[in-house]
């Protein structure tokens, strides 16, 4: 059953509580190009994010020191929204600031070209590499080890040490803008870039980097890609309509889905695996069931409903970025109108929305209560995700289809209704 969002008057939505933002000071004769935070990136366990800020830094700051700054409790919750506060580089850089002992230090990484692609990757030593010659690998990974990946204009791909700033590994085979990267999330270092040379690249982190695959099927430009929770399917999107699935343990490709009527340029996995939300120009999120290659439900950022003709060209609606919220009941998406919507998958409506002008991409928190996006000025901007109680129901659906697809979902002898709610036929 496919769901269409409904029609909502946008002036009437509430707006989410705005608590800060991080602002790049721009000299007199700045270039303009180069600015952009074309990502923004939390470590999974939420001590720290990336701030690609624009002309080759990459500031790492500690999560829990900018929700202090923005005056923000821990849970996340803001004590004094009224007056959210604005950081610059210079007062926020924490460089006459002593970190006591045990605290994350932050760091300014300057990546030696402009950074379009942010990721963290975190060690898990049961994780082995595929390579057979362990013994001869230079870098050893523990347990609390945590990496950044930054993709750069000039194709290369370095590996960070996040609680040093120290550069590992110098990562070089893509010809062009390496333009997204992700790790797998179940702690096995390995990484997938996302390029402008039309192909993507697995690489092996505990093999020292070394290159694992080339995955090529995109015609044009690879704009995103993403892992799912068991990091057994990676989804990548590009400059085409296209949305591709690939399975990482043969590392080929399962299917294409298409539904999509213009460039698709970013994707992301709910937390329980069980869906697919790519965001499109064609002024649409679509959320899937990519085990059964089915539209679940669309979002529309546009009423009416433009036409395929319409929305496979250039207009003020085109969807930049789209994340998928912790909780697995709420998506972020960016779009060209200037707005942030903040959608409920269950009521298939925005719950919040916020203003942002030239919104690049979004990210949310680890935990979920806070959603953070990067602009073209290279500033990052901070708002409060709508929060209420999930269902028990809900919680239970999340942690069946952690572990099951659809199609086991459909084989269980279950009453129609519970089958429904399980594979989100009813969302």
């Amino acid at each position: 059953m496919l769901f269409n969002s409904l029609p909502v008057n946008i002036t009437q939505t509430p707006y989410s509580s705005f608590i800060g933002e991080l602002l790049v000071p721009v000299a007199p004769f700045d270039q303009k190009s180069g600015r952009e935070a074309w990502t923004v990136a939390f470590a999974p366990n939420g001590s720290y994010f990336a701030w690609s800020q624009g002309h080759r830094i990459v500031r790492l700051i500690p999560w829990t020191k900018c929700l202090k700054n923005f005056s923000v409790g821990p849970g996340g919750e803001g004590t004094n929204a009224s007056s959210p506060r604005h950081l610059s580089r210079q007062n926020s850089d924490g460089g006459q600031v002593i970190p006591a002992a045990g605290e994350p230090r932050e760091h300014t990484i300057d990546c030696g070209d402009i950074v379009w692609g942010l990721a963290f990757g975190s060690s898990v030593p049961e994780k082995q590499s595929r390579c057979v010659n362990i013994e001869w690998h230079r870098f050893k990974f523990g347990q609390d080890q945590l990496l950044l990946a930054t993709g750069l204009n000039n194709g290369r791909i370095k590996i960070w040490d996040v609680y040093t700033g120290k550069l590992l590994l110098n990562l070089m085979d893509h010809t062009d803008v390496v333009r997204d990267l992700t790790f797998a999330p179940d702690g096995s270092l390995m990484l997938v870039s996302a390029s402008r040379d039309k192909t993507l690249r697995v690489w092996d982190l505990k093999d020292d980097g070394n290159m694992v695959k080339v995955l090529r099927g995109h015609q044009n430009w690879v704009y995103c890609s993403a892992f799912s929770p068991d990091s057994s399917i990676l989804c990548s999107v590009g400059a085409g309509k296209a949305v591709f699935l690939w399975n990482m343990d043969k590392l080929t490709l399962i299917q294409k889905l298409e539904g999509h009527h213009n460039d698709v340029v970013s994707c992301e996995f709910s937390p329980d695996g069980a869906l697919l939300a790519t965001a499109s120009y064609d002024t649409r999120v679509i959320v899937w069931d990519h085990h059964k290659a089915t539209i679940l439900l669309e979002l529309g950022h546009l009423f009416p409903p433009p036409s395929p003709i319409f929305a496979g060209g250039a207009n003020d609606r085109w969807v930049r970025s789209v994340s998928f919220c912790p909780d697995g009941r709420h998506i972020a998406s960016i779009t060209d109108d200037r707005l942030v919507r903040f959608w409920s998958i269950e009521e298939r409506a925005p719950q919040a929305i916020a203003s942002v002008s030239n919104g690049l991409c979004c990210a949310f928190s680890a935990e979920g209560s806070v959603l953070a996006a990067g602009t073209r000025d290279g500033s990052l901007h901070f708002w409060e995700c709508p929060r209420s109680v999930a269902s028990l129901q809900h919680m239970c659906r999340m942690a069946v289809r952690r572990v099951i697809t659809t199609q086991q979902v459909e084989a269980l002898a279950i009453p129609t209704p519970l089958r429904d709610y399980l594979t989100y036929k009813v969302i």
